[in-house]
């Protein structure tokens, strides 16, 4: 019922817990198996091991959340080597989700990545090109194009390309990831946001811009998904605020062939099972054999 296919990889089920809001996967099966979920997009690895951002890296908003993690993550090598191995007994797809600071850092991770037991890889082109004066890879669309071309010469597993709503042309974006050989879309990634202390009268966070995520987006990205879904002719994976079931249904409908859950699983770890169940109860209810037919009707 809840089977989806992505560019030839089966998914029990299209509920894929994303890119760092879950770790590599093990912590949370302290709380439910998650070998029940679809797949696991990784946290965002880079070339080299990161330490991340100083100061405050997480910051409560209404219905939302900002963050300014800055990619802490163990590196490709220590990735493969101590980590890829115990995701895979987890019992899911694994997706390595890879960033970096320019081109160069691209192309020698994703050499690394090739031949390795993971199933896809998510490119986040939201990181900031720092050679080129910080813009992130995903902001202007000739930018984008380039990085997927040369991404999709090296990697030996489907490409999906991470989209930044922060992008000039979302769909202009998505249509030119596409004419460079992306396989699938996912989007969104976060809102850039700005939080402030008026009693220090300084911005919460040392970046001063962090990324908004959780339900207060939803609207944003269910309209992205949805347009973006009309322009492509590859599959799009949907996210951005989505807390239950009937939330993923309604990007499924948008035109999404699976979703992504990320915020929700800091404030309910129990997050991916209940939707999962919520999605299969409200098949059952509606009369849905196969959640396929629903992708795409709005």
């Amino acid at each position: 019922m809840l089977k989806v296919n992505i560019n030839g990889v089966d998914f029990k089920n299209p509920v894929i817990a994303a890119s760092g809001t879950f770790g590599f996967g093990v912590e949370y099966n302290n709380f439910y198996n998650v070998g029940i979920l679809g797949g696991i997009s990784s946290k965002g690895l880079t070339l080299n091991e990161k330490a991340g951002n100083d100061g405050i890296r997480v910051f409560e908003t209404p219905s939302g959340m900002m963050n300014s993690v800055g990619l802490q993550n163990p590196g490709i090598d220590r990735f493969i080597r101590e980590e890829l191995p115990k995701m895979k007994e987890l019992g899911t797809n694994i997706i390595a989700n890879v960033g970096g600071g320019c081109m160069e850092d691209y192309e020698i991770a994703l050499e690394k990545l090739r031949g390795t037991e993971i199933d896809m890889i998510e490119l986040n082109i939201s990181c900031p090109n720092v050679k080129s004066g910080g813009m992130a890879f995903g902001i202007k669309s000739e930018v984008a194009y380039e990085v997927v071309k040369k991404a999709k010469s090296i990697v030996d597993k489907p490409l999906m390309v991470k989209l930044s709503p922060n992008a000039e042309d979302i769909v202009d974006m998505a249509i030119k990831c596409q004419e460079a050989g992306a396989d699938s879309i996912s989007l969104i990634n976060t809102l850039k946001g700005l939080a402030i202390d008026p009693y220090k009268r300084k911005p919460i966070f040392n970046n001063v811009y962090a990324g908004l995520s959780g339900p207060a987006v939803k609207p944003v990205a269910l309209r992205m998904v949805h347009e973006v879904a009309k322009s492509v002719e590859i599959p799009v994976i949907g996210l951005g605020g989505i807390t239950t079931g009937i939330d993923a249904i309604e990007f499924m409908m948008a035109g999404a062939s699976a979703v992504q859950i990320g915020t929700v699983n800091f404030f309910n770890p129990m997050a991916g099972k209940e939707i999962i169940e919520q999605m299969e109860a409200f098949c059952i209810e509606q009369g849905i054999k196969d959640i396929n037919e629903i992708v795409g009707i709005i």
